[in-house]
């Protein structure tokens, strides 16, 4: 990894929608995700768990996952976009600078056929960008609760 982003990458998002709708899938909370989230919803951070969250069963434990619509689409997006822009999860900042999608540039095109914004745009998002966004992945500490 890091020989397709060492000149940078083109990426700028389309609006679409697609990485937050669409597929099911899990948008896993770190505490500090928690604590955004909370403070934006301006509630506990146990309501926030009870009324936008699903514990995804691990065997020794669960972690905290928003919850989608019936059509997979994230909870929190509406017509107008995200609802919680300014304090969305970590998972979804860093989109599409994952390590399994930038691992080569087969997955970084296969990306390309569902998110529209891939290799668009008139300026290359920097190496340092995507590296300072692939650590802050390698960091996250999901919520996990102990059964």
């Amino acid at each position: 990894m890091g020989n397709i982003y060492k000149k940078g990458l083109s990426f700028e998002c389309q609006g679409c929608n697609y990485c937050c709708s669409v597929e099911p899938g899990y948008v896993f909370l770190s505490q500090e995700d928690l604590d955004n989230l909370s403070l934006h919803f301006q509630i506990s951070q146990s309501e926030f768990i009870d009324k936008y969250c699903r514990k995804v069963d691990l065997g020794i434990g669960y972690r905290i996952s928003l919850i989608e619509k019936d059509n997979y689409d994230c909870i929190f997006l509406t017509k107008k976009g995200c609802y919680c822009y300014n304090a969305r999860p970590l998972q979804c900042r860093t989109y599409p600078f994952w390590p399994t999608i930038i691992e080569s540039q087969k997955t970084w095109e296969n990306e390309g056929q569902s998110c529209p914004g891939i290799e668009k745009g008139s300026k290359k998002i920097k190496k340092s960008e995507i590296e300072k966004k692939l650590q802050s992945m390698k960091d996250f500490i999901p919520i996990i609760i102990m059964k």
